[in-house]
């Protein structure tokens, strides 16, 4: 699914040049949930920018789904960041005054997808997502924030992406609720989908089946552990 080869990339700004990540190389399978973990500067969110086809490298080669993105221009990542990313980020990124239903159908809107089909597909999206239909129609500011984030993981995935890419999704959650987006996590990837999680906590990190840690640009280690599970019922 993911092939990321000898990556670098550098920032340059006048005398400026910074080496934000430095030759790194792994690969991640279709079906996998990894997490890739790092303390605030260790390159991760450069990372997953470049992951997510939000800028290319430097040097090096990206592969996703067979296609490299490492040579794209602009108007070939657009592309790809609508047909194989699916976006989770910790700020939600819902319009307020839309419902929980014609947010996650927005982008099947901008893809042109007729309206009876975009909203069957945004349906099951939501109730993938562990959403409710006495939801549907509330506006995205009259549910909780675990309940926005869950809608948020449905837009992600209403075009049926190749990857999911969630930056740090809990970081405005409290605990117990966080608990429960990660357990929306685990089971979306039991049930085929790819998982990307960029995460500073370990707790969370844990969620997942694998762990790369990155500090200062390079993967420092990878681990591979049985991932941490909630007993707790997902009420909220």
């Amino acid at each position: 699914m993911i092939a990321v080869q000898n990556i670098t990339k550098r920032y340059v700004n006048g005398s400026i040049n910074f080496l934000a990540l430095d030759d790194i190389s792994f690969t991640i399978q279709k079906g996998e949930f990894v997490a890739i973990m790092g303390p605030s500067g260790s390159g991760k969110s450069t990372l997953m920018h470049l992951l997510g086809a939000l800028d290319v490298p430097t040097s090096g080669t990206y592969l996703l789904d067979g296609k490299d993105v490492s040579t794209m221009q602009e108007d070939e990542l657009a592309v790809i960041r609508r047909e194989k990313i699916g976006y989770v980020f910790q700020s939600f990124n819902l319009l307020s005054r839309a419902t929980v239903l014609r947010n996650v159908m927005l982008p099947l809107i901008y893809a042109g997808v007729p309206r009876a089909e975009r909203r069957a597909r945004a349906i099951r999206a939501l109730q993938a997502a562990g959403m409710t239909e006495t939801h549907f129609d509330h506006r995205s500011n009259q549910i909780s924030g675990g309940q926005m984030q869950r809608v948020a993981i449905a837009r992600a995935l209403v075009n049926d992406p190749a990857i999911i890419l969630a930056d740090e999704p809990t970081g405005n959650l409290d605990s117990k609720t966080g608990a429960f987006v990660l357990a929306t996590f685990q089971r979306l990837n039991e049930q085929g989908h790819t998982i990307i999680l960029i995460t500073h906590e370990r707790d969370v990190a844990e969620y997942a089946k694998r762990i790369l840690m990155i500090r200062d640009g390079k993967i420092e280690k990878e681990e591979i552990h049985h991932a941490r599970r909630t007993q707790a019922e997902e009420s909220t």
